[in-house]
């Protein structure tokens, strides 16, 4: 049988759904979400059951360096893959078992996260509530809605709900960039789904994130204990036992790193996904080294 967190799990899920706001409805007065610590032993529970005890964040010292930058007053970013929607529980999790640094680090984290996992399905809301998030509309989400609403009014509406909310969002993210915070964004803006190798790609919007925060830190994930169910909405992921290993970069200064792309980006008409597309590849070939290194 199949194992999914709504049918291995579902007193589990009811109890988290019980500890959360039930106004799941994301407007421009609650963007900014503060992760409910309470209900992170719940989420806990499924991690310890899957997670491989040899699984770990390599490069921690990377991140500790990092959020030294954070807590002087400059903006921090984290790049990380997306395979998974407990990409940042497990993350957050491992943080965590490393001691008083790593829940200082797991504290500061501010995740950028689409409005789909607020509105979509009450036990995806609850999940996402554990952690700190600034809630925005995606771009990704901009092209579905213009499918969905065909009443040109209710598209107006939707399109008018879209402009408020991120234009609150970038508001909230101005002020939790200079305020000690670690703001983390998966580059690709949707998980990675093996049949669609252009959602390994990376959003261009990143490149404008990149540009706006000082420092950065690349992160690779190798493993999953949630795996995606093709046939399936996010509520049927598919748990499976694995060793998950976080690979952190060396700190990056943007404005250096930007420089030593800059020749590159010389020949590109579009020189905000080209930065996007090196940051990819960069993650990639971490990705790959992990990989032989987790395997081996």
């Amino acid at each position: 049988m199949t194992e999914t967190i709504k049918s291995t799990y579902a007193h589990l899920v009811g109890e988290l759904i019980a500890r959360v706001p039930q106004e799941a409805q994301v407007s421009e007065r609650n963007v900014y979400q503060e992760g409910i610590s309470s209900i992170l032993p719940y989420i806990d529970t499924i991690i310890r059951d899957y997670l491989d005890a040899s699984s770990a964040i390599e490069g921690f010292e990377n991140l500790e360096s990092l959020y030294g930058y954070a807590k002087k007053g400059e903006s921090t970013l984290i790049l990380m893959e997306h395979y998974s929607n407990f990409d940042l529980p497990v993350f957050h999790y491992l943080l965590r078992k490393l001691g008083p640094a790593g829940e200082s680090i797991a504290s500061s984290i501010v995740a950028i996260a689409g409005i789909k996992l607020n509105e979509e399905n009450p036990a995806v809301h609850a999940f996402a509530r554990a952690y700190t998030r600034i809630v925005i509309y995606p771009s990704r989400s901009l092209q579905i809605i213009k499918e969905k609403f065909k009443d040109p009014k209710e598209l107006y509406q939707e399109m008018k709900r879209s402009i408020s909310i991120n234009h609150a969002a970038m508001k909230a993210l101005s002020a939790a960039k200079t305020s000690g915070k670690i703001v983390l964004v998966f580059p690709a803006g949707t998980r990675y789904r093996p049949w669609d190798p252009s959602s390994k790609r990376g959003v261009r919007e990143i490149a404008s994130y990149i540009k706006s925060f000082s420092k950065f830190c690349l992160i690779s994930v190798n493993g999953n204990i949630l795996r995606l169910n093709p046939s399936g909405a996010m509520e049927e992921d598919i748990l499976q036992p694995d060793r998950v290993i976080y690979s952190v970069s060396p700190v990056h200064d943007s404005a250096e790193f930007l420089e030593s792309v800059k020749y590159d980006l010389h020949f590109r008409d579009d020189k905000k996904q080209a930065i996007v597309d090196t940051i990819m590849d960069l993650l990639e070939a971490m990705h790959r080294e992990a990989e032989t290194r987790r395997l081996g």
